[in-house]
């Protein structure tokens, strides 16, 4: 089965919205990478979308298609299914239209988007499982309450509404060659496309789904959109298990290409965009800008990356961090042998000062039988300053006579 042409969306559909979100979206800021430019060997620009209304570009598809309901459509009021991000621009898009709102959200959204949701006046509805399992719902509920269904990206004026980003970003940079965008369902994209491709045909537009919820290349091979059977990801606002009956057309048709990233490459790049830029960009808002850094993708510059979310929850921003210091040689985990006297973990730390590395965690276990008559073992967390600081330690431990194995 061949994938159907959608109902035409077209940029004359994406300037109409632009004048609906007139004084509701903000113009986000394009700003410089000069780290993201070393990496792809040429300008490259961050579109801050993660400074949005509600912390990503969902307000803009959410309040153009609510702002298009009939009298009686809106005075039923509206529901919808997200991780967060979407329900948060269907909660502030229904609120600033005073439409009543309901928003289904998996039972593990994150609780900062759950209390934002909540926040700008929309019912929460928990519901276990992925986004998808929330969709379905979502529908059963509107279609027993009589109430609208706002997807998350298979409507025509969602991705209109979408695509002002793309229009916003071509006025801004109209010198672009490249840009990175990230996919969960396509509604971003496939707007961006529609709007870029008119405006910019010589663009090439890259699309960056993430690993653990990569249904694109398997719907693009065979013809139609194909649902996975689990999602596995850091980037929740992305673990779509399948694209949109709409959308995969226009990715099929006006985006060049599309790669996939790991959760490794995604937290480096949250990490990066945290110590580097100074902005604090969810995953799946910064999951673009990873696959430059795993190098998945070969651009033309200058290039743009958009950072589509930074609602994060802090628990989740910790953990990644985390991860992102160890993926860039920042901490080391070792275990060591050491005689079983007074003095000798006070003369491995010094050791470990003079080599400049910094003891995070000590854990000095006298008791295992396997250890060794006499020794005693130590595991220490360390932080260190990149992988060959790393290497220097651990070479440095073995040449005093310490057995030291990384952990």
């Amino acid at each position: 089965m061949a994938v159907s042409s959608p109902p035409l969306v077209t940029v004359d559909d994406v300037r109409a919205a632009a004048e609906l979100l007139d004084g509701v979206a903000l113009r986000t800021p394009l700003e410089d990478s000069r780290h993201a430019s070393k990496l792809a060997g040429g300008p490259v620009l961050l579109k801050c979308e993660h400074l949005q209304r509600t912390g990503s570009f969902k307000i803009r598809g959410a309040y153009t298609r609510i702002a298009r309901l009939s009298a009686d459509e809106r005075r039923a009021g509206v529901v919808a299914a997200s991780a967060g991000n979407h329900a948060q621009g269907v909660a502030l898009a229904a609120q600033l239209q005073e439409v009543v709102s309901t928003v289904f959200m998996p039972s593990n959204a994150p609780l900062p988007k759950v209390a934002a949701t909540r926040a700008y006046g929309a019912e929460v509805r928990f519901i276990d499982g992925a986004v998808d399992d929330c969709i379905t719902a979502a529908r059963e509920f509107g279609e027993a309450e009589g109430r609208v269904f706002v997807p998350p990206f298979d409507h025509p004026d969602i991705i209109a509404g979408q695509g002002t980003l793309g229009l916003e970003l071509a006025e801004q940079a109209p010198e672009l060659r490249t840009v990175l965008v990230p996919i969960g369902g396509g509604g971003l994209i496939a707007g961006m496309a529609i709007a870029m491709r008119a405006v910019m045909p010589d663009l090439r537009i890259i699309g960056v789904q993430a690993a653990g919820a990569a249904s694109i290349a398997p719907s693009l091979l065979a013809g139609e959109p194909m649902r996975l059977l689990d999602v596995d990801t850091i980037a929740d606002g992305i673990a779509v298990k399948r694209p949109g009956d709409l959308t995969l057309p226009y990715i099929r048709d006006l985006v060049d290409e599309v790669v996939v990233v790991d959760d490794a490459a995604t937290s480096r790049a949250v990490l990066l965009l945290l110590e580097r830029a100074k902005q604090l960009v969810e995953p799946s808002g910064a999951i673009a800008l990873g696959a430059l850094i795993a190098g998945v993708v070969e651009i033309e510059t200058p290039a743009a990356v958009v950072l589509s979310g930074g609602n994060i929850d802090p628990l989740v921003l910790r953990q990644m961090v985390s991860a992102g210091l160890t993926e860039e040689g920042r901490y080391l985990t070792v275990r060591a042998r050491v005689p079983d006297r007074p003095g000798s973990l006070a003369t491995l730390l010094n050791r470990l000062a003079g080599l400049r590395a910094n003891v995070v965690t000590v854990e000095h276990h006298r008791l295992r039988g396997w250890i060794g008559l006499g020794m005693v073992e130590v595991v220490l967390e360390l932080e260190t300053r990149g992988p060959t600081h790393i290497v220097e330690v651990v070479e440095a431990l073995r040449a005093d006579g310490y057995d030291v194995e990384e952990a």
